[in-house]
């Protein structure tokens, strides 16, 4: 044989050689695979599944709505509204960093921003991009279908009476949990339980199909408040008015149903739009009616007549003599005006005699006057559940001085708040019974305490009419058609060092129809500016206003219409 041949067939081998070498390397490459498919599809299957079920398979919250707040006539006060919150996974997201910049467009965001912060949540599967977006800005999102970006369907809070009602109502978080007013304190009745789901994704995380329901969401349950939305922005409207006129510093109303004790309307000023985030603040959203307290001043005195009534010291034809028009309690002064001289308990409220209702209250076991200030509420919470409620303070008769008796005859050495006092007044309005004060409407009026008789509760009603009528403090809170009964009272606020002298609160509580009242409202006035600054000036004409179209609103029916003479009836019938 040549050596070319002998070559040759050396060449010939060795490329066999390699051949089988090749073709073995590829034999047992697929009976590799072929014993790992088999082992992972037949022996270990589970493997795979779990790893689809990673990669496709998601649990996602199905948001739950909160419950409706609505007036005692069902007008809407805080509704939920359908949004969409865009959310994303960052390492997902990570991978098309170049489109970054159009996300954060679409999101009306700052692209470096957000770049920061997909950055710096790595380690995290789910990050809220942007909160509570309309359903056509979420669709502008997801049309860029960028991988790991979500839209989550949650619910937004809206309330449409907004600043009208702010103060009662309250508002709620961005993850609507109550936080202010009814929203907070019926938090566990209106919020409601997210419910989840089990859904197959596309690899772009873009939703396939619902695979099951873990847990179906619970709704929240509807709540009805007490008030009435037209005496509410009645109120709303009157007390504004009166704020820019007087150029007050601050404001409240308090209309309560004399007859259940649930509020018809509560407003403040100034006062925040829940609509608008960038107005909350405590000094706005806070409302005053039920948390700030005030030395209510002569608005007091028909409680310490009532105690005196009660003792038994006194009867409703009872005189003081305050002559010379003042006393001497220790150091302090207390005069009046003028010298009324010897006058009759009537007088002492239609003249809001200081000097009177100090000698009345100094006359009286301290016990017995503390017990009946207590039995009306003073010094006590309302039981309206709102929170944040003041109890006012009503000091323990214990750590009483002579003084105090004398001062806290017209509303000094005491504070309350405007519901407190509104309350009070309604116990005299329903012949003596004290009912709890409720937020919320009611099917059945709430149980009362008798804390004072009805004669003595009636008595004090007649007194107070006369603070309206001519020759009162009070004539112009005065209703036409309808008898009044009520009070006026002005107080100097206390600041560093004593009492200031050119600060005042200006008061009015009262009552109507006095003869069977409905109705029982108190109007405070923070700080008025100007010449004006009385109660019987700034106060009064308030509530005679809101009074007046309350009770055309409610139908009450009028009990002091003009008498006709029969000459008149006469001629009407004649034509």
């Amino acid at each position: 044989m040549s050596r070319a041949a002998e070559t040759k067939q050396q060449t010939t081998r060795r490329f066999a050689g390699r051949v089988a070498i090749v073709l073995t390397f590829f034999v047992l490459a697929a009976s590799s695979l072929v014993a790992r498919a088999v082992y992972l599809q037949v022996l270990d299957k589970d493997f795979l599944n779990r790893q689809a079920d990673t990669r496709h398979l998601h649990t996602e919250k199905i948001s739950a709505h909160r419950g409706s707040i609505t007036d005692r006539n069902g007008e809407p006060l805080a509704i939920s509204t359908p949004v969409d919150s865009v959310w994303a996974n960052p390492k997902e997201l990570a991978s098309a960093v170049d489109s970054v910049p159009k996300l954060a467009a679409a999101l009306n965001l700052d692209s470096p921003l957000l770049m920061r912060r997909i950055t710096r949540s790595m380690d995290k599967q789910f990050l809220y991009l942007k909160r509570h977006l309309r359903p056509d800005e979420a669709h502008r999102v997801m049309a860029l279908k960028l991988p790991g970006v979500n839209v989550l369907r949650e619910y937004r809070r809206y309330y449409p009476a907004g600043e009208v009602a702010g103060h009662l109502i309250g508002f709620t978080s961005v993850d609507d949990d109550g936080q202010e007013g009814l929203e907070l304190a019926f938090n566990h009745w209106l919020g409601g339980e997210s419910g989840a789901k089990r859904v197959l994704k596309d690899r772009l995380g873009r939703p396939v199909e619902n695979v099951e329901s873990i847990r179906p969401p619970r709704h929240g349950k509807d709540l009805a408040a007490s008030i009435d939305l037209r005496l509410q922005y009645l109120a709303y409207r009157t007390l504004k008015a009166a704020i820019q006129q007087h150029h007050a510093d601050s404001g409240s109303i308090v209309v309560l149903d004399v007859l259940t004790g649930e509020v018809l309307a509560m407003v403040n000023q100034p006062t925040y739009n829940p609509n608008d985030r960038a107005q909350f603040s405590a000094e706005r959203y806070r409302n005053r009616a039920i948390t700030d307290i005030f030395e209510p001043g002569s608005s007091i005195k028909p409680l310490i007549l009532a105690a005196a009534l009660e003792s038994g010291r006194y009867r409703p034809s009872s005189t003081v003599d305050t002559t010379p028009g003042y006393i001497m309690v220790g150091p302090k002064k207390i005069e009046d005006h003028r010298n009324l001289g010897r006058i009759s308990l009537t007088t002492v409220l239609s003249r809001s005699s200081n000097v009177g209702a100090s000698k009345i209250a100094m006359s009286l076991e301290p016990d017995q006057l503390w017990r009946t200030m207590k039995s009306f509420g003073l010094g006590s919470l309302t039981s309206s559940g709102f929170p944040g409620e003041s109890a006012g303070l009503l000091t323990h008769y214990s750590h009483w001085q002579p003084i105090s008796r004398a001062t806290l005859a017209y509303g000094y050495g005491v504070s309350v708040t405007p519901l407190q006092l509104t309350q009070a007044f309604a116990a005299l309005g329903s012949d003596g019974w004290l009912r709890p004060v409720s937020l919320v409407k009611l099917d059945q009026p709430n149980v009362g305490e008798r804390i004072i008789s009805d004669d003595t509760a009636k008595a004090i009603r007649r007194m107070m009419e006369e603070v309206v009528r001519p020759g009162g403090t009070g004539t112009k809170a005065s209703v036409t058609g309808y008898r009044v009964a009520g009070k006026t009272g002005t107080s100097w606020k206390f600041a560093a060092g004593g009492y200031s002298e050119d600060k005042y609160v200006s008061v009015f509580a009262g009552l109507a129809p006095a003869s069977n009242p409905r109705l029982a409202i108190v109007v405070v006035i923070d700080e008025p500016g100007g010449d004006l600054y009385y109660g019987s000036d700034v106060a009064a004409p308030v509530f005679a206003d809101v009074m007046a179209e309350s009770l055309r609103l409610l139908a009450v029916p009028p009990d002091a219409l003009p008498a006709l003479d029969s000459g008149s009836v006469m001629q009407a019938m004649s034509q």
